[in-house]
């Protein structure tokens, strides 16, 4: 099992699960690589303090920086609470040690898990390539399985901490993972692999040329209305979606898009409807305009 990583300084986020603490060992074996090891404790589980000496231990072991936060969301914290406040902690250790990336153990069997809970939710071709590396975040054991990786931890005597929520069906996830996905072949499980590869050339260019077009009719930020007013409405639906990710709007679902490319074309000037997180969409008499909160 190899890992495809550029030298030089990561920070790898390590919940204490399998998966992560694989990913430390196989990164911990590479040659010009300097790691910092990140651990998020959501406050969500009773023995979550366990899985931070765990992780700390660990990082001792391996004779690498440690660096934790605690989140105390609370039992009922969503997925999305989680991943929200996970990742706003990751982005800090980033900028502190100056890293090149987070690096995830997110892996096969999380691809196809996060493609089935995407096309429920109804978040159309972007959702299906959601889970990838970029620029920042880099997720090499996405080629893996999940039976690979818990073989390479028996392989190797490696010791790690079971999440119990990850029993709990009442998370979409794992139900998907619990109940639906051992029903998928190895067959089906690869056809939905290659529609994922697939998807994620085709977004790649369908997204160069949707940003070209917005470069055309768009100003400071700001969305000719006009132009927008005569787009069939799937494509419409398309623009508004890449214009609220350009504007680093994210985690919208397509309810909310539906309603924003309705409002876009037939709200009288002035009105204004929220998008996401205290940001509103202004119609203007010639153009739409994001508007953050006011702080």
């Amino acid at each position: 099992m190899d890992i495809d990583l550029e030298p030089g300084k990561y920070v790898v986020a390590v919940s204490g699960g399998v998966d992560s603490v694989v990913l430390l060992d196989l990164l911990s074996k590479k040659a010009d690589m300097e790691l910092v090891v990140a651990h998020f404790d959501h406050g969500i589980r009773a023995e979550s303090p366990e899985d931070c000496r765990f992780v700390q231990t660990l990082a001792k072991d391996y004779s690498l920086l440690f660096e934790y936060a605690e989140g105390r969301l609370g039992s009922d914290a969503s997925e999305a609470k989680a991943r929200e406040t996970r990742y706003n902690f990751l982005n800090k250790i980033l900028k502190k040690h100056q890293a090149r990336a987070i690096v995830t153990a997110h892996h096969e069997d999380d691809a196809l898990e996060t493609a089935v809970i995407n096309l429920l939710r109804g978040t159309g071709r972007k959702g299906l390539s959601a889970l990838a590396s970029s620029s920042t975040i880099k997720r090499p054991l996405l080629q893996i399985s999940k039976q690979d990786i818990i073989k390479y931890a028996r392989d190797h005597s490696l010791k790690w901490r079971e999440d119990t929520t990850n029993q709990e069906e009442v998370y979409l996830r794992n139900y998907i993972r619990r109940q639906l996905l051992p029903r998928f072949s190895e067959q089906d499980k690869h056809q939905l692999l290659n529609i994922i590869d697939s998807a994620k050339i085709n977004n790649k260019e369908l997204d160069n040329l949707l940003y070209n077009e917005l470069r055309q009719y768009s100003e400071n930020g700001n969305l000719n209305k006009s132009w927008f007013k005569e787009l069939p409405h799937g494509i419409a639906l398309e623009v508004m979606a890449a214009w609220l990710r350009e504007q680093n709007i994210r985690d919208f679902d397509s309810r909310t898009l539906d309603r924003l490319v309705v409002a876009a074309k037939m709200a009288r000037p002035g009105q204004k409807f929220d998008v996401l997180k205290g940001v509103t969409m202004r119609v203007g008499k010639t153009n739409l305009a994001l508007q953050a909160p006011e702080r």
